[in-house]
């Protein structure tokens, strides 16, 4: 992340799920330079040369969706546009994440800034000053077919900018209107075409696009890391890592695995010790550790470089060219992104379900010197048992969250809008199953560190040995039944704050040891 005298040119500079979170969170400051100031007024003059001259243009000087073909006056231009963001606020459930819906003006701001939406300097304004100052709008999480844009939370979303809705500041809930008054701000007006420029648009489905990354890349790494943490636990073997074997199928995702995770192994006392076993093959869900972890990381890379198109595209409608020329296409169709999220989904799915079964493995007490349920004193304790229960529950509810919202299309405006993309589910799914594997990975840690630690007095590799230390100054080794949803507890504490990441990045760096790969540029950034 960059930090916080670094400034960020909003419609100029390329923007990433990086940057946006920086954003978001005030490490780099976010500005609309001259530049595209020029391009926003240039834009709004030809909006209301079109409003001036009376040629019928979508949703300037006509009504909305099947209302296209209604003619409405110079004078109602304006009322028109602050209708719409009323009629359109009609989202249901739960409210966004704050982090979220920031994120959703974030790139709101950044797609009207490239000049192509008629809005005016001072709307851009107001919401700069939402971001500053942290005001957030509150934005129910229901409602939005991912088509005609977001339409449903973008309209809350920006009901403050007209004295409506409610926002969330300095921990309360208060009703716009009476923050404004606070403020001694007056609501806007909106001029012509604002408010469907407001409205049309993605933002809803790229700001969850935004958190599956960073969450599904935390979830990938750390995979990788107890992944390679119950290989040591279990004596699995080294060999499906050599590169010999991935470079005869040079699947990027595969290759990056099977590196970083033999340098995790590399040194690995324990390692040695039975490299001349008898075992001729581990189970799938170690030995193909690099296929199924790799398979997740292509499906993560395919949405980062769907994203970044996104997030530096306009995706407003109509578009305005030139005076002569505004397009009614759409832009603002979901379906780029509500694909890709549905596949990022059964990724991060399989990567909770490698999890539960490397954790039924560890059950089992098939590897030598690991007892069944990894706890020696069995019959009157039951170990680590039921724990595996938990991971199996939000394994299967995974599986049920993975049918594509993407492959359901319901019309909507009375048929003008007759195929949308559902993105909006498909990126609240993806979020929720992510969620769910935390939880899992968060389990396998513990079942990873409990059969770890009967490998004693060998040591692993450096990396993996300062891992295993640090988390039993948090979770101690367990010789008896305790109550594990506390363990589980801090387990999903270290995984969300990917503080494994964290500890090997610290030691890797004090030991002058590197993890990259040939594809680290791909994978490591975003």
């Amino acid at each position: 992340m960059a930090s916080k005298s670094k400034k960020f040119l909003f419609g100029q500079e390329h923007l990433t799920a990086g940057i946006a979170l920086a954003l978001v969170r005030g490490e780099i400051i976010g500005e609309i330079p001259e530049k595209s100031r020029a391009k926003l007024r240039a834009s709004q003059k030809i909006v209301y040369a079109i409003v001036e001259h009376g040629h019928p243009v979508y949703g300037i000087n006509t009504g909305f969706g099947p209302l296209c073909t209604t003619s409405i006056s110079r004078e109602e231009t304006k009322i028109l546009q602050s209708n719409i963001l009323k009629s359109h606020a009609v989202g249901v459930g739960p409210p966004l994440a704050t982090e979220i819906a920031k994120l959703m003006l974030v790139l709101k701001v950044h797609s009207l800034a490239k000049g192509y939406s008629g809005i005016a300097e001072t709307t851009m304004d107001r919401i700069l000053w939402h971001l500053e100052n942290d005001v957030i709008p509150m934005v129910p999480s229901q409602g939005s077919v991912g088509a005609s844009g977001d339409l449903a939370p973008l309209a809350h979303l920006f009901l403050p900018l007209i004295g409506l809705g409610k926002v969330a500041y300095k921990g309360e809930v208060l009703n716009s209107s009476v923050l404004l008054k606070k403020e001694g701000l007056m609501a806007l007006e909106l001029g012509p075409k604002e408010g469907l420029a407001l409205i049309n648009g993605t933002q809803f489905i790229a700001a969850h696009a935004i958190t599956v990354i960073e969450k599904m890349h935390a979830c990938l790494a750390q995979a990788d890391i107890i992944g390679a943490m119950m290989i040591e636990g279990l004596q699995g073997s080294i060999k499906p890592f050599y590169n010999e074997l991935h470079a005869l199928r040079p699947f990027k995702g595969n290759i990056h695995v099977a590196k970083r995770v033999k340098r995790l192994l590399k040194g690995s006392e324990i390692m040695e010790a039975h490299i001349d076993c008898e075992r001729v093959q581990d189970p799938y869900s170690l030995r193909c550790i690099p296929q199924v972890h790799g398979a997740s990381r292509n499906a993560w890379l395919h949405l980062k470089e769907l994203l970044e198109v996104e997030l530096n595209s306009v995706t407003d409608n109509p578009v305005i060219i030139a005076e002569e020329l505004t397009i009614s296409g759409g832009n603002f169709h979901g379906q780029p992104l509500a694909l890709a999220l549905d596949y990022a989904c059964v990724a991060a799915s399989e990567l909770g379900n490698i999890s539960d079964r490397r954790i039924y493995l560890a059950l089992e007490g098939n590897s030598p010197g690991v007892p069944k349920l990894l706890m020696e004193d069995t019959g009157i304790n039951s170990g680590y048992m039921i724990l595996q229960y938990t991971a199996a529950a939000l394994a299967s509810e995974n599986k049920g969250l993975c049918f594509p919202a993407s492959a359901d299309s319901i019309p909507t405006s009375l048929g003008q809008e007759d195929h949308v993309s559902m993105g909006s589910i498909s990126g609240r799914k993806a979020l929720r199953v992510l969620e769910n594997v935390e939880k899992i990975l968060a389990i396998e840690l513990l079942t990873a560190a409990q059969a770890f630690e009967f490998r004693k007095p060998l040591k692993s590799g450096i990396l993996l040995d300062v891992i295993h230390k640090e988390i039993r100054k948090v979770v101690a080794f367990a010789k008896e039944d305790r109550v594990f949803a506390e363990d589980i507890e801090i387990g999903i504490g270290l995984i969300r704050s990917k503080f494994l990441i964290s500890v090997i990045e610290e030691t890797r760096k004090k030991k002058n040891m590197s993890l990259e790969t040939p594809y680290s540029k791909e994978f490591e950034a975003y």
